[in-house]
């Protein structure tokens, strides 16, 4: 496969070259592959000179990928995914430079039927790494109480995703049903910590529990790299280091497609971290479908709050 172009920056700030981005795929691909194999794929490109975009439809593919056909409800039309299955399509997005890698939570052949179940923890702007860590254990907590388990990677970015795998029993709508009730339980556990609230003018500087990635939503891969400042890594970590990763003086930061193979050492901790799937208790499912989704209850609130203020708002005097 060619590869062209290899000595230039990748982006502004990443402290990396497009062939350092090559060369770091090409060293986690066997660790990497697995966990975006079968599953559409979604990716952030940096093209020179443009600003970063999310590409889903891919455009004039090689023969030898595979892809799959989408429907999507919003563009009211099919969209084309890579399935990105081997080395050979993970090193063409390389050379496409595509940084980042999104995947669904089900798979292609299967996909009313998540896999996983997924947290996103986000910390506001300016909070330290250990503000997510500490959201983190209260989701581990719910969880346990609950009697489920998770693991927990760096999202790349400020925060953390707890991922919890499924037998492949339940339904979309109840597995996004049961990530509601998850989240609202780890709230109720320390409300001056962490909330639920979708309206960002609502949080009150406290650490977003985000349910809402579930359904066609995406989430960043384990070891996918990040349009970041470093070009950081989306890493896994053992629940029992997460305070260190939290109080490192480099926190999150020290994974980077620089490091990341160093730290891999031939191993795929995303896998060994994680516990084996399980099913979802009904009550948490049950709960779980009494509580609005996230988004569409935010619209509705923001359409309120837009009302109200162009009601209260002084008549125009120039009319």
């Amino acid at each position: 496969m060619p590869l062209t172009n290899l000595d230039q920056p990748l982006f502004a700030g990443a402290e990396a070259t497009k062939r350092d981005l090559v060369d770091y795929l090409d060293a986690v691909a066997d660790r990497f592959v697995p966990h975006l194999a079968g599953r559409p794929l979604s990716v952030v490109r940096v093209l020179r000179g443009q600003k970063p975009f999310m590409q889903k439809n891919v455009r004039n593919p090689p023969p030898w990928m595979r892809t799959v056909e989408v429907w999507a409800e919003t563009s009211r039309r099919a969209v084309s995914y890579a399935l990105c299955d081997d080395r050979r399509t993970l090193l063409w997005f390389a050379n496409q430079r595509a940084v980042e890698y999104h995947s669904p939570l089900a798979r292609a052949d299967a996909p009313g039927r998540p896999t996983h179940l997924v947290l996103d923890i986000d910390p506001p702007d300016g909070a330290a790494f250990g503000a997510a860590v500490a959201a983190a254990r209260l989701v581990r907590r719910a969880l346990a109480d609950a009697g489920l388990d998770g693991a927990v990677k760096t999202s790349g970015a400020k925060g953390v995703h707890v991922f919890v795998p499924l037998d492949g029993r339940a339904a979309t709508e109840d597995a996004a049903a049961a990530t509601r009730a998850l989240a609202a339980r780890a709230e109720r556990l320390d409300p001056a910590l962490a909330t639920t609230a979708f309206i960002r003018e609502d949080r009150g500087g406290r650490v977003f529990l985000d349910s809402t990635r579930a359904g066609s939503a995406t989430v960043v891969a384990a070891y996918s790299p990040r349009v970041r400042p470093g070009a950081p890594v989306s890493f896994p970590v053992p629940w029992d280091e997460l305070d260190r990763v939290g109080s490192d003086g480099a926190g999150p930061g020290a994974f980077t497609l620089h490091t990341v193979p160093r730290l891999l050492a031939g191993r795929d901790p995303w896998t060994e971290l994680m516990p084996p799937p399980q099913p979802l208790p009904t009550d948490l499912v049950a709960e779980g479908h009494t509580i609005p989704v996230a988004r569409v209850q935010a619209m509705h609130e923001g359409k309120r709050r837009a009302n109200l203020r162009s009601k209260q708002a002084p008549d125009d005097p120039q009319s």
